[in-house]
């Protein structure tokens, strides 16, 4: 193994979307970027996901959206705290929404099988990321989930949000946080009697 790229892999670390700042990528490295982030396993070629790219100017508009969305919700204390998360949507410098859209009755290729090809395409823009110098954190909220939200997100019905990936320059180095024992997760099949 590439010492590297091993390093890399047995190290990386998530750096929260408020600690990234500028700059963030540049129109052709975010192309590279999803370009890599498209190389996933694909069972049947499908592609059932696709990208929305939030850039800067944008975001205020949607944030701007999110936020008159959230003031409509019954409880108070909810619509705070969803007017506050929408505002989050602005921490990095570029925010990507990878969008499950599977083929929900093809005969062959499973729902899951297409829903777990989006979860690829997070983790692969995750590197693509770090290679090209950046950091990313994959958030939801709860604008990932409510329908009208999601409308004015360019969401279509039938769609799910799978994350959007908050990407930019970090302010502050990874920190290490506890990982599962693999002796504990992993097993060895045997057959049953």
């Amino acid at each position: 193994m590439d010492d590297r790229l091993g390093t890399y892999l047995k190290t990386r670390r998530t750096i929260p979307a408020a600690q990234l700042t500028e700059p963030g990528p540049d129109t052709a490295t975010l192309r590279d970027m999803l370009t890599i982030a498209a190389r996933v396993p694909d069972h049947g070629k499908l592609a059932p996901w696709r990208f929305i790219v939030f850039p800067p100017a944008a975001r205020q508009r949607a944030i701007e959206g999110l936020v008159k969305i959230a003031d409509r919700h019954p409880d108070e204390k909810e619509r705070k705290y969803r007017a506050d998360r929408a505002k989050g949507f602005s921490d990095a410098p570029l925010v990507v929404a990878v969008i499950s859209s599977p083929i929900v009755d093809h005969p062959k290729i499973p729902l899951w099988e297409q829903q777990l090809s989006a979860g690829g395409v997070i983790l692969n823009l995750i590197h693509a990321a770090a290679a090209h110098g950046f950091s990313a954190q994959c958030l939801t909220g709860w604008y990932a989930y409510d329908d009208e939200a999601k409308a004015w997100l360019g969401v279509s019905p039938g769609e799910q949000v799978a994350g959007f990936l908050h990407i930019g320059t970090p302010k502050m180095p990874p920190t290490e946080r506890d990982r599962p024992d693999i002796d504990k997760i992993t097993t060895e099949w045997t057959a049953a009697s």
